[in-house]
This record gives C-alpha cells, structure tokens and sequence, in this order.
C-alpha cells in the first residue's frame, strides 16, 4: 500500500512567479514544481497546449521530453475537452485510452488550463511512477497554483 506524500503546496504557493509572458510563465511554474513535488514521488510534469483541432502539443516540462503531438483520445485530452481535472489512480485502467510516455508511470493528474471566457488553451500533467500517487487533494492544490500563477480562470 503506497502512503500518500505530504506535498508542499503552501510553500510552493508563497513562491510563485509572476511573470506577463505566458510561455515564461509556464516554464517557471514547471521549474518550480517540479523542484518541489519531484522529491514526493512526481516522475515528469508539463503543459500541453492546443496544436490544431485534434492535437495537444507538448510546452514546458520537467525533466524530461515526451510524446508529441498527442491526439484528444488520452487523459489530456479528455482533460482538455471536458474542461474538468482527471485524476487517475492506475494508468492501467485507462486501457487503450492511456497514451503511454514513459511505461514506468503509474499514476496521473491532469488540470485543464482555462482562458476567461472557460475555453481550454492547454493541459497541465504530473505523472508518477506510484499507483495512487495522486489524489483530489492534489488536483485542488494544484488548480490554485494555476489560478494563482495565471495560467488558468
């Protein structure tokens, strides 16, 4: 039975940049949370944005590269159309809806990353090698951070 990592979201709240450009933004967001969650078990973290009507594109991440483009059948992509957070307890339930990176993860979390008007410009994704590494806790702290940094309404 894995248990669950404290995080710490407060002090990585305290620390956010503010930056007006939004790729810079994203990228200091990825640095810093992955600076912070990767000792808690996170594998990889980025942002996947818009790339055509089908696709995401992979932005800025940590540590790592990984697939792109990727189609909308995936977690982010579902995360991107429904516009709700995803969290996944096992990567293995997905079935063939799981688009697999890195075939040592387990867990995911993904937030859609909203403009104003609730249209979705993009995705954020935290990927663990645990199962269950991830929980609604950290989709609510983690969706403030989003909100907080700018990068999602």
């Amino acid at each position: 039975m894995l248990v669950a990592m404290e995080r710490p979201y407060a002090d990585l709240f305290r620390r956010l940049p503010r930056l007006s450009d939004r790729s810079a933004q994203m990228s200091a967001v990825c640095d810093l949370l992955w600076d912070g969650l990767h000792p808690t078990g996170v594998s990889w973290l980025g942002f996947y944005v818009a790339g055509g009507p089908d696709e995401l594109i992979l932005a800025a991440r940590r540590d790592k590269p990984a697939c792109s483009p990727i189609g909308l059948h995936g977690a982010c992509g579902q995360v991107f159309l429904s516009r709700q957070p995803l969290v996944v307890r096992d990567v293995k339930e997905l079935g063939e809806n799981y688009i697999a990176c890195d075939p040592r993860d387990r867990s995911e979390l993904v937030l859609p990353c909203l403009n104003a008007d609730r249209s979705c410009w993009g995705v954020f994704d935290l990927d663990s090698f645990d199962v269950g590494s991830f929980s609604e806790a950290d989709a609510a702290e983690l969706g403030v951070i989003l909100w907080e940094s700018g990068l999602s309404s």
